[in-house]
């Protein structure tokens, strides 16, 4: 039978070594045995990040800026406060590109709403995506029509996007009517107010994919945004 004394020994260094690791254990969790700037670091990586103030969510209002039905009408996005419903329409032939021409979509913003950054960027989406679909419903009744291989040559070079500033909802339209007189689709997006600006406001203008050539006609003159 083995000695009580050894017996009692060991129990108490199992003892003495389990409540010894439990302490360094909750001191090292609270930061106690941590180096201030390995802590500083730790708590960095842990910390949920602070809500950017350019969220374009408004705390009151939690429902999201809508972009453009892919399966809705002109019509039906117009309802919906997607498009501009006041806008010139009148429009001459598309002009299909050279062989390798570049093509691209400017993307022309109203700088004096006040957008913030992410504003834009959400605005600028609805854009693209509605000239997208004007372009995609011509391709799609005629693959051989000047607006498929616009689309087509757009997407095989990359898809170029450009955006630029205008300081008025007149001067927005008077390039949106040009583009149109020239054969270059472009679609304005009315925003449906639920966030940071008032309903109705017309924020992005879409000019294109159409050859460089040509949107440079309309909007070459433009700073960058």
């Amino acid at each position: 039978m083995p000695d009580t004394n050894v017996v009692q020994v060991a129990l108490g260094s199992c003892l003495v070594s389990l409540v010894t690791g439990f302490l360094l254990a909750s001191y090292a969790i609270n930061g106690y045995l941590v180096p201030p700037e390995w802590k500083k670091q730790r708590d960095a990586n842990y910390t949920d990040p602070v809500e950017s103030d350019e969220s374009d969510i408004d705390e009151a209002d939690t429902s999201l800026d809508h972009a453009p039905n892919w399966s809705n009408s002109e019509e039906a996005d117009r309802r919906q406060g997607l498009r501009a419903t006041k806008a010139p329409t009148t429009k001459a032939p598309a002009v299909a590109p050279k062989s390798n021409e570049e093509c691209k979509l400017v993307l022309v913003v109203r700088t004096d709403l006040g957008m913030t950054k992410g504003k834009i960027a959400a605005q600028c989406g609805h854009a693209t995506l509605a000239c997208y679909k004007t372009l995609s419903r011509a391709a799609a009744r005629d693959p051989q029509s000047a607006e498929a291989k616009l689309l087509r040559q757009w997407e095989r070079l990359g898809q170029a996007k450009i955006a630029v500033q205008v300081k008025s909802e007149d001067e927005m339209l008077e390039l949106m009517a040009k583009a149109r007189s020239l054969g270059v689709t472009a679609e304005v997006i009315q925003d449906a107010g639920r966030t940071q600006i008032a309903a109705s406001s017309r924020t992005v203008l879409g000019v294109g994919p159409a050859p460089k050539s040509e949107v440079d006609k309309i909007t070459g003159h433009l700073k960058l945004l």
